[in-house]
């Protein structure tokens, strides 16, 4: 495994390279997955898209639940390996397979059996309803898969291994492509089921994903759990785990809750404003694709110097990540935004969704320089392990301007979906200055876990 001894910049180049292409592309096939849901429900009715689109806020927002363990897995782990301290972090992946089952089993029941009352609590349209609820229990009810999937892989990555969940993705993609294609429209003597065919296809294929990553963990990363690593438990790191794992997930559940209420406030307009949010969403997506790359792998790299007590040196990668993520993304958004109206006709002939989503990708040019430099130095700063700035400043602005903003400007002005944009723009813009300035001020140095 590389450490860091002798640090400069073409190392860090190098190893940053190293991580961030397969997270890359592992991040470019899990956005596939979703878009590729949504681009064949769109030929079968944008009803069926905006009642899917309403359901997978919900189910990601619950899914972060899952984030607390893979967090702190993967910040635990990757400063124990800066500092060598192997059978840690055997003792952190035990631990977060563990309470992520627990927290899996639970998720699953309350998606499967309170499909309907938590739709209704969004204020889904009666007429959205029976397709959201079949989708939401199904793929509800898998939930403990993904809880699984989401800690081995970030253990795996940790340890530079990010090309096996970038492979075992691959697979899950075709997989779900071939079952959507079956399923959706009733192919090979299958039945034509709709939404519940994709709902089938997505449960499937994540659970295919979940046995593969249990064999890639024993064969490439840990051959067992000896118990003598376990017997007494090791709580100090199940409270590592959660001291950081709480908080780091609370900033991205507060981001989806504030996307939940968004998206309350969306279905108030309409179902067109609903359907023309979710194409939106799914085109956005791959112009961030690069941004969520880098960081994940730059925030990997970072927890392996603090390990070995290379601080300068994490400064140093961090300003480098956020240099390179705002300029592609910025460039990647300008290049959707010119071909807006060409996107937005493959996936529905409705003028009114596609003057819309045509304007909101003008607008996402601006919103992007924010948005690369959030995702960055929220990254960054939790593997740091400055696990609580992020989470104060974010819940802060999001609610304060993200959601406040959408209201004020998409019901009470009557700017509609476009109004909301004008909200998101501020507030990843403002978070992106507090963040900026956190970043430079250094006080992340000395929040490290390895002593």
């Amino acid at each position: 495994m590389k450490i860091y001894r002798h640090i400069h910049p073409h190392g860090l180049q190098r190893q940053l390279a190293k991580l961030a292409g397969p997270i890359f592309m592992e991040t470019l096939l899990v956005m596939t997955l979703g878009a590729v849901d949504t681009i064949m429900l769109s030929q079968h009715s944008d009803n069926s898209v905006a009642a899917v689109g309403m359901v997978n806020q919900l189910i990601n927002l619950v899914f972060l639940v899952f984030e607390v363990t893979a967090v702190g897995t993967s910040i635990l782990c990757s400063q124990y390996i800066g500092a060598k301290l192997h059978d840690k972090v055997t003792q952190v992946v035990g631990v977060s397979l563990l309470l992520n089952l627990v927290f899996g089993l639970t998720v699953s029941a309350a998606l499967y059996f309170g499909a309907e009352q938590l739709l209704s609590l969004m204020g889904l349209r009666p007429e959205l309803m029976p397709e959201g609820s079949t989708y939401m229990r199904i793929v509800g009810a898998f939930a403990v898969v993904q809880a699984i999937s989401m800690a081995i892989s970030a253990s795996l990555r940790s340890a530079d291994k990010a090309v096996y969940p970038m492979l075992v993705t691959l697979i899950v993609n075709i997989l779900n492509i071939i079952g959507n294609y079956t399923l959706i429209f009733g192919k090979f003597g299958a039945p034509a089921l709709g939404v519940e065919g994709a709902a089938i296809s997505t449960a499937a294929s994540r659970t295919v994903a979940m046995l593969v990553l249990f064999v890639l963990l024993f064969k490439k990363h840990i051959p067992s759990f000896p118990r003598r690593l376990f017997k007494p438990f090791p709580f100090v790191e199940l409270r590592n785990l959660l001291k950081i794992g709480l908080p780091s997930a609370g900033e991205q559940i507060s981001y989806s809750l504030s996307q939940v209420v968004i998206t309350y406030f969306i279905n108030m307009l309409g179902n067109e404003a609903l359907a023309a949010r979710t194409y939106c969403v799914n085109i956005i997506m791959f112009v961030y694709l690069f941004s969520v790359a880098v960081a994940q792998g730059g925030a990997i790299t970072i927890g392996h110097l603090m390990g070995d007590k290379k601080p300068n040196a994490a400064y140093v990668l961090g300003k480098m990540v956020m240099r390179w993520s705002v300029t592609i993304s910025i460039a990647l958004s300008i290049l959707f935004a010119l071909s807006g109206k060409w996107t937005f006709s493959l996936l529905t002939h409705n003028p009114t969704i596609i003057q819309m989503g045509v304007v909101i990708l003008w607008i996402d040019v601006v919103l992007e320089f924010g948005r690369a430099v959030n995702i960055f130095a929220v990254n960054a700063l939790r593997s740091a392990g400055d696990i609580y700035y992020p989470i104060t400043a974010g819940i802060i602005v999001m609610w304060g301007v993200s959601v406040a903003c959408s209201y004020l400007f998409g019901i009470t002005m009557g700017w509609g979906l476009v109004g909301m944009w004008f909200a998101f723009l501020l507030d990843e813009n403002i978070r992106a200055a507090l963040f900026i300035r956190r970043w430079n001020s250094k006080k992340w140095i000395t929040k490290g876990f390895v002593k």
